[in-house]
């Protein structure tokens, strides 16, 4: 586990909300220098605690407006690794989850439309080796969207 103080907090919750903040403003605001901040920056992202940053596409824009969850069951615990693999090669996949309960894996898919969602379902992740079945959830709107509180 990392170890961050009051200063670190500060920074992190600045850079969360705007990661192009610009370092001197930072350190105006904390009163440290701006050498004192990528000195804790470098410091945090060496012991893993900042993964990066990254800029964020609004996928409306480019047209995507179907969000949706899919549960996928597998003939086979083996074939995890193997469906994964297939997963990857999906563009629409945005992310992959093994899972407890009855689906073996999650997926959160991001398609154009229902029409574009139902192929994807049934020309490319109903077709990948050892996958039994699917189980689809649409949504409808995101209402939270946040990290974890620092």
């Amino acid at each position: 586990m990392v170890k961050i103080d009051g200063i670190d907090k500060k920074i992190l919750r600045m850079l969360m909300e705007d990661a192009r903040r610009p370092i001197l403003e930072i350190a105006r605001n904390i009163g440290i220098s701006g050498a004192a901040i990528h000195q804790r920056l470098r410091k945090l992202e060496r012991s893993g605690l900042i993964l990066g940053s990254k800029f964020l596409i609004n996928p409306k824009v480019m047209g995507y407006t179907t969000m949706a969850y899919v549960g996928i069951y597998l003939d086979k615990a083996m074939s995890n690794p193997m469906a994964v693999k297939e997963l990857e090669k999906i563009p629409e996949v945005l992310e992959c989850h093994y899972t407890t309960g009855d689906w073996s894996i999650l997926v959160k898919i991001l398609c154009k439309d229902n029409e574009h969602l139902m192929h994807v379902l049934n020309k490319n992740i109903q077709q990948i080796s050892g996958v039994s079945r699917t189980e689809t959830f649409i949504s409808l709107a995101q209402q939270i969207d946040r990290q974890i509180a620092i």
